[in-house]
């Protein structure tokens, strides 16, 4: 495989993974703090990629040169799991995944920004069709639905936070200095964990961690094994290989997965005509796969 397409094979695994934390965290989100859960979900997560780190490449003396690089991502990171965690107290995981498909169109505008990215016609009409098959999954073809939808404050909330999100594909590649994936994700943890104890270290010692319901810690578990450290270190090697708008597009398939874990977790399955976005969805990766190979 070239290296463009191991980036998308990370994006593909990525999406997937991230899409377990709209449904979890929906469900733990009311019995913690946005704060005290993410604090908790970097202390872990960021030991277990850096026991990893050391135990495979190593972490040599230079990865420490020009730490406010690790700042600058790590706040990003802190400022967007927080702000999901916030927003999930009040929507729904469907709606908010509706929320994340505005990524790939922001993360484009950053990318022209900091990189000078160009969005070509065909990668411009893959996103497009991107967002359409992720509206037809999230309403799921109803037209009534998609009309009656009203922003929430929960929604509005995670938006901000979905700003950080596509500012960071984009800082990755500008900052890295050609330090190793794991590496380099193990240095953005550190920092956004010590940010985010000088804040919310209040919620912190306030939780009453041994009372906190199971399902508090079975998202945890995921939130930091499958979609904090996985995911991390997925996307720091797709976007050191890809285009950032093509990286973020792959959240396109966040919604449809977002319906298979709900599925998977005893609730009602999407009607027949919600595969005419799940079909979009792919085209548009294939428009992106294609552009890839020109």
């Amino acid at each position: 495989m070239s290296q463009p397409q191991r980036g998308h094979v990370a994006m593909l695994a990525f999406s997937a993974l991230v899409a377990g934390s709209f449904s979890l965290g929906a469900a733990a989100a009311r019995y913690v703090s946005p704060a005290a859960l993410t604090v908790a979900r970097f202390a872990l997560a960021g030991a277990l990629v850096g026991l990893a780190a050391f135990l495979t490449v190593g972490v040599p003396r230079k990865t420490w040169q020009a730490p406010w690089r690790y700042v600058i991502l790590g706040g990003l990171l802190a400022c967007y799991f927080v702000l999901m965690f916030w927003g999930l107290q009040t929507a729904e995981a469907v709606p908010t995944a509706a929320v994340f498909t505005l990524t790939p169109l922001m993360a484009a505008g950053f990318g022209w920004l900091l990189l000078g990215q160009i969005t070509t016609l065909r990668m411009a009409l893959a996103l497009a069709i991107g967002a359409a098959g992720a509206l037809w999954v999230i309403f799921r073809g109803d037209l009534a639905a998609l009309a009656r939808f009203e922003v929430g404050r929960g929604e509005v909330i995670y938006f901000f936070g979905c700003i950080a999100h596509s500012l960071y594909a984009p800082m990755v590649r500008k900052l890295n200095r050609g330090e190793p994936a794991l590496v380099f994700t193990f240095g953005m943890m550190l920092a956004g964990f010590v940010i985010l104890c000088l804040w919310g270290w209040r919620d912190v010692l306030a939780t009453d961690w041994a009372a906190l319901p199971a399902i508090v810690w079975i998202c945890l578990a995921y939130v930091s094994v499958a979609a904090s450290a996985m995911t991390f270190v997925l996307l720091q090697f797709a976007t050191l290989r890809l285009p950032s708008a093509k990286v973020m597009a792959y959240t396109y398939l966040v919604p449809s997965w977002v319906i298979l874990w709900e599925i998977a977790l005893g609730r009602a399955a999407p009607p027949l005509n919600v595969l005419g976005g799940v079909i979009l969805t792919a085209l548009a990766l294939f428009l992106l796969l294609k552009d890839e190979a020109a």
